[in-house]
């Protein structure tokens, strides 16, 4: 039962976790795009009123024209937008998602002890740590760095460092799949620190000077937009590390720091192309197709890299109680095979005493009800089992695939 309310839990905190993720990118892919296309104002008066660019825009059958100010506005309206909660509710609703799923069975998800044999609660420490850690690292390269001038290439090449040995600690660290997770959560605290700690409270400071009638320090509105400049950078990275746990041929590597390192890089490349392409179009900038090149090679590098070689047949070994029944293929030694395999493999935490996931496999008639599951989980996506905790070989799961592929049948 506490398996069957963990589900839900783990569907309901995924779906407002991903709404939330959608509010708050959208924003900040919208302002962006916003600062990239504002053109110099064209009317004297808004000109005498401090605006530094404007932008005219049709949506939705209306017209838009938003105005942004050097540095502050003559005075505030009544009602001010505030951008933050998006953040907010996006990283709260992750953590717990990440809570309910990740560090509430530590010792199944994320821990693989064929990397490091510890307890629950000293992973789900080094865990945590990570996250506050690599903030704390970034946080200080920035505070250093930032107010030098030209600073943005030597705070990039650090920051891409911090982020390489991280990801390098993650994968050494915890089971794959859990590791990715945490690279992507890792820079998506840092994306919302940066919100809660210095884009928000130096706008409050702002706001506070033009209510109080005091000159406004620009200082606040620049670093403001460095950290927003990074989580913007952060993005794509984010979003594949949170992807890639959907498909083991990534995170299952035998380098899968090095595959998460050159994704990210290619995640940020192309970023960077969407980034300039609006400037470019307005003649700020050299055209910016190269850095989406850059990415997409990479990618592509990736791609042929991780493509799996074909199984030699000599390396193929089943246990003793699946090995293949005499007299040919057919149902039933389909069926006694893919029991055999269920049986050493997956029943124990998928039978009769315990149902991880509401699904039971020591049964025929729960077999015909799973077909498709467990072709996806084993043979497609090979995420089952987790961390390959049981020691499942390519031969088993070949079993898996013949059963399926002849039809999935159940012989009496």
């Amino acid at each position: 039962m506490e398996s069957y309310y963990l589900d839900w839990a783990n569907l309901l905190l995924r779906w407002v976790h991903v709404i939330a993720a959608i509010a708050w990118i959208g924003s900040s892919f919208y302002f962006v795009f916003l600062d990239s296309s504002l053109t110099p104002p064209v009317d004297e008066e808004l000109k005498k009123q401090g605006v530094s660019g404007e932008l005219w825009a049709v949506h939705g059958g209306g017209f838009y024209h938003p105005v942004k100010f050097n540095v502050a506005p003559p005075r505030l309206p009544a009602q001010l937008h505030w951008f933050y909660w998006e953040s907010y509710s996006t990283w709260l609703s992750g953590f717990a998602l990440f809570s309910v799923t990740y560090l509430w069975s530590a010792s199944s998800y994320l821990i693989d002890k064929s990397r490091m044999d510890w307890a629950p609660a000293s992973a789900i420490a080094a865990a945590l740590s990570l996250l506050v850690v690599f903030w704390l690292l970034y946080d200080l390269i920035c505070r250093v760095f930032g107010p030098r001038k030209n600073a943005d290439a030597s705070i990039g090449a650090l920051v891409f460092a911090l982020v390489c040995l991280a990801t390098w600690l993650a994968c050494d660290w915890f089971a794959g799949r859990a590791a990715f997770l945490l690279v992507g959560a890792m820079l998506a605290t840092a994306m919302s620190a940066n919100v809660l700690f210095w884009i928000i409270p130096g706008q409050r400071q702002v706001v506070a000077a033009i209510k109080a009638g005091q000159p406004v320090d620009p200082l606040h509105g620049q670093r403001g937009k460095q950290r927003s400049v990074h989580n913007t950078y952060f993005t794509l990275p984010v979003l594949f590390s949170m992807l890639s746990g959907h498909y083991s041929f990534t995170y299952s590597h035998p380098q899968n720091w090095l595959v998460l390192i050159l994704m990210m890089l290619a995640g940020a490349a192309i970023r960077q192309f969407f980034v300039m392409r609006h400037g470019y179009k307005l003649g700020r900038n050299g055209n910016p197709l190269a850095y989406a090149l850059a990415g997409l090679v990479v990618i592509a590098a990736v791609i042929v890299w991780l493509k799996p070689a074909p199984p030699a047949a000599a390396s193929l070994k089943l246990a003793p109680s699946v090995a293949p029944t005499p007299g040919g293929a057919g149902a039933h030694s389909d069926y006694q095979q893919l029991q055999g395999v269920l049986a050493q493999r997956c029943t124990m935490c998928h039978g009769e005493q315990l149902q991880m996931k509401n699904v039971r496999l020591d049964a025929a008639q729960h077999l015909k009800t799973h077909a498709q599951s467990i072709y996806q989980q084993v043979v497609l996506t090979r995420l089952m089992p987790i961390n390959n905790a049981t020691g499942i070989t390519e031969a088993e799961r070949e079993v898996v695939r013949q059963w399926f592929e002849s039809g999935a049948r159940i012989a009496d």
